[in-house]
């Protein structure tokens, strides 16, 4: 390796390094990308009206802000309200299972297993209610920051918007003029899929908010709102999500009225089971089709490296990081690897 060889590996190793400190500004501008895609086709559609791009991307802005002013007003409160009552009935839901682990009858084996305070395993677990209350405080204290971060994916999409081919033309600048036309056809897959996803996710968590409020109503399990609201947005994250979602009406049950916790884990299981066997196929249409292995080690990793942000969006990045596999090493090399020697073909 010469001089100006070990030169540029250098300047690539400063560069990964660099993008490593940008991590989460990285993620945050992915974010916008993401919703300045799915946004660009509703201003698509506002210009065909003879809209111009300005005017479009002040409506969708205005509507998006009325939509979410509503939903702060007449679904923020009530909801806020029953969590607070949640977190308030977490040293009942406690005590109630240390009762029953303690009553339940473990047979010749009862004098060998020692007394179970659950408690105190959660407490050295750090998993005490006074320490799930201060997080739940210090999530809130940080409110100023999360707003921050809001305001700028606001703003950056909204630019984006703007003018996006200006954007998408720079990005294509970067690359080998012979592989410009390739990659924008791969740009092209990307807005699809990340489209597909995004308008599926919601469709998905829309449906199994209404499902499980409606069978939690009809079980007359307490505070079905909050239930209800978080069953669809833990639907975001894949596997995790709608595990975690079961416990909060369980956790109900098990003060209230404990015959009730069988019938609601039944629920939710004929829940999750249609949405993930019929709606997902065809609100998405196999064209985000994911392997479970994948969609589960894509959430590891990205939470490992990202955080809480990298969790939420490990699947979107998942898409995007197929769809690009797919086609450049799949497609473009490993498909036409021969016995000769490789040559990229020229997509001009």
């Amino acid at each position: 390796m010469n001089f100006g060889q070990s030169l540029g590996f250098l300047a690539f190793l400063i560069s990964l390094y660099i993008l490593w400190q940008l991590k989460q500004l990285l993620l945050l501008i992915f974010t916008s990308i993401i919703f300045s895609v799915v946004l660009n086709r509703l201003v698509t559609k506002l210009k065909k009206y003879n809209f111009s791009r300005v005017k479009a991307v002040i409506i969708i802005s205005i509507a998006g802000v009325v939509i979410f002013s509503l939903l702060l007003i007449l679904i923020l409160p009530p909801f806020l309200e029953q969590f607070e009552l949640l977190l308030n009935l977490l040293p009942k839901v406690i005590k109630r299972i240390n009762q029953f682990l303690n009553n339940f009858d473990f047979g010749e084996y009862k004098e060998i297993i020692p007394p179970i305070n659950l408690e105190k395993i959660l407490n050295d677990y750090g998993f005490s209610t006074t320490q799930v209350f201060n997080n739940f405080i210090i999530v809130f204290s940080n409110f100023f920051n999360v707003t921050f971060q809001l305001l700028f994916v606001l703003v950056l999409t909204i630019i984006f918007l703007l003018n996006p081919q200006k954007y998408r033309h720079y990005f294509l600048k970067i690359c080998p003029s012979f592989y410009r036309r390739r990659i924008d056809d791969i740009l092209n897959k990307s807005e699809v899929s990340i489209v597909s996803w995004l308008s599926g996710i919601l469709i998905n968590c829309l449906f199994i908010a209404t499902l499980s409020g409606v069978g939690l109503w009809v079980l007359q399990v307490k505070l079905v709102l909050v239930h209800a609201l978080l069953a669809g947005l833990l639907n975001f994250i894949p596997n995790i999500g709608p595990t975690l979602s079961v416990v909060f009406p369980v956790m109900i049950a098990v003060v209230d009225s404990p015959w009730k916790i069988i019938p609601i884990i039944i629920w939710y299981f004929i829940v999750q089971n249609i949405e993930s066997y019929w709606l997902t196929p065809k609100v998405m249409a196999d064209k985000v089709s994911l392997l479970p292995a994948v969609t589960l080690f894509s959430q590891i990793f990205f939470a490992t490296a990202f955080g809480l942000l990298g969790l939420l969006l490990a699947l979107p990045l998942t898409v995007i990081a197929k769809t690009w596999i797919e086609e450049i090493l799949f497609y473009d090399i490993l498909d036409k690897w021969t016995d000769e020697p490789l040559t990229i073909m020229n997509n001009e």
